[in-house]
């Protein structure tokens, strides 16, 4: 579905399909000052803020696990370490937790959990997660009155499993370090000045 690199994403986890086949393209040729012509792989933000949000989005996923759940390109670029791990199903249910959260229709509600439990709860799962038997039978009984805080317990187990886990692993990993190393470079050398609105100097 994602697979044409020429397209630009438009999810999360497209976006993270697109990080993990051109990462290496990216960290060597992607412009990270103020080229208003060029157009990123991701969403930095404005055109003439584009170099301090991405240092600052960037280097915000090694402070804590919660600034990297809350970018969406650290979810991305995560998502796509977690495929490397073979372990990404993690990621996605945490993520498919917080779009269960934010419906308001009960009928809604109750279809979408059962969909939620189907792909990653119950046993041989496509995309069953990593976690313990009390926790999936409680979640199995708060689907019979499904409310959008009927898998808090399993959503709360696979973040604590990545975050203890995965997380370190993801921020020794040598493609964050690289583009961590690329987004403290961008940011000490950018001054006040860097980003006006005049022409940029490639000089």
């Amino acid at each position: 579905m994602c697979r044409t690199l020429a397209a630009f994403p438009t999810t999360c986890l497209e976006r993270a399909k697109e990080f993990k086949t051109r990462l290496g393209i990216f960290l060597h040729k992607s412009e990270l000052g103020c080229d208003t012509g060029s157009t990123g792989k991701f969403e930095w933000g404005s055109k003439h803020s584009k170099e301090k949000n991405f240092s600052e989005d960037v280097l915000g996923w090694r402070e804590s696990f919660d600034l990297l759940l809350s970018s969406k390109n650290g979810v991305a670029a995560f998502h796509a370490f977690l495929k490397t791990e073979f372990s990404e199903e993690n990621l996605e249910f945490w993520l498919a937790c917080e779009e269960f959260k934010k419906i308001r229709s009960a009928t809604k509600l109750a279809s979408r959990a059962h969909r939620i439990f189907e792909e990653f709860i119950c046993s041989e799962a496509p995309k069953e997660v990593n976690i313990d038997h009390e926790t999936r039978e409680l979640t199995r009984m708060n689907l019979q009155t499904a409310t959008a805080t009927c898998f808090d317990a399993a959503q709360g187990k696979t973040r604590t499993l990545m975050e203890k886990d995965s997380y370190p692993r993801f921020l020794k990993s040598p493609a964050y370090r690289d583009l961590a190393a690329q987004a403290q470079a961008s940011a000490a050398s950018a001054t006040p000045s860097s980003c006006s609105l005049a022409e940029p100097s490639h000089a």
